[in-house]
């Protein structure tokens, strides 16, 4: 199916513990889509087995980028697909700069023999800056390298918006973030939502959601989607609490 990301009975192990049972989920270009759950449901292993992290074992499944499977691709492939992921815990790179790690990543996506021009390049990059209120000389720093948690969440999103993905994946995009920095990079999300991007957002609170508004809310319990709705699934889950999860998925709450 072309302009969307369709996950279908996906199931991930982690050694031989089963993570995700029979997943399925859809997210068409130009909707955000959230996921809510518990601690241990299977959230961050969705995001990890999409992104190919050779940990998470994908058993059966499939998923497909505008009609192309990813599962047999590389990380990098996917990447280039058109799949890019935000993590919870961004990795620190020390020695590479913003600006060259950006550039490099660009480049890649490029013919052979060609490359970026550098004026352009510096003019987009600033602009992309600005709009996240990032210092323009963090493009000289090394990539997360001694980062609060709201400069590394911005260096994500900064990178979202050069490589103008088809879908982007934000696993707990606002862990660790207060609220001035919570709003700078939710606005930034929201910049960037257009026909041509899919997004899905990995939270466990719903205050993530004031500021991004998802088009469609799903809650997941054992690796898997137990209920979907509109955002104000998510008030209800925050009233109600992950009792209620337990109940949609059919088991006993004590």
């Amino acid at each position: 199916m072309s302009n969307t990301l369709v996950i279908t009975n996906l199931n991930v192990s982690i050694g031989d513990k089963p993570i995700l049972k029979d997943f399925d989920l859809t997210i068409p270009k130009g909707e955000v889509h959230a996921i809510m759950g518990p601690n241990g449901t299977g959230k961050s292993t969705l995001a990890k087995a999409l992104a190919g992290h050779p940990d998470y074992e994908i058993t059966s499944g499939e998923a497909l980028l505008d009609g192309e499977s990813i599962l047999d691709q590389e990380p990098d492939e996917r990447s280039r697909s058109g799949l890019f992921m935000a993590f919870q815990y961004p990795m620190e790179i020390p020695g590479v700069t913003i600006a060259n790690f950006i550039r490099a990543a660009l480049n890649a996506r490029l013919p052979e023999g060609e490359e970026l021009n550098a004026p352009d390049y510096y003019k987009a990059l600033y602009a992309k800056m600005d709009m996240l209120q990032i210092d323009r000389k963090f493009t000289s720093r090394a990539v997360n390298d001694g980062f609060s948690g709201g400069e590394k969440k911005r260096c994500e999103i900064l990178q979202m918006a050069m490589l103008e993905p088809k879908y982007a994946v934000l696993d707990e995009t606002d862990s660790g973030l207060d609220i001035d920095a919570l709003k700078v990079v939710a606005e930034g999300v929201n910049n960037l939502r257009s026909e041509n991007l899919g997004v899905l957002v990995i939270t466990h609170y719903q205050r993530l959601l004031n500021y991004i508004v998802p088009d469609v809310v799903h809650v997941m319990y054992d690796g898997r989607i137990v209920k979907s709705g509109d955002k104000e699934l998510a008030v209800e889950l925050e009233e109600k609490g992950y009792d209620w999860v337990k109940e949609l998925a059919g088991e006993p709450v004590a």
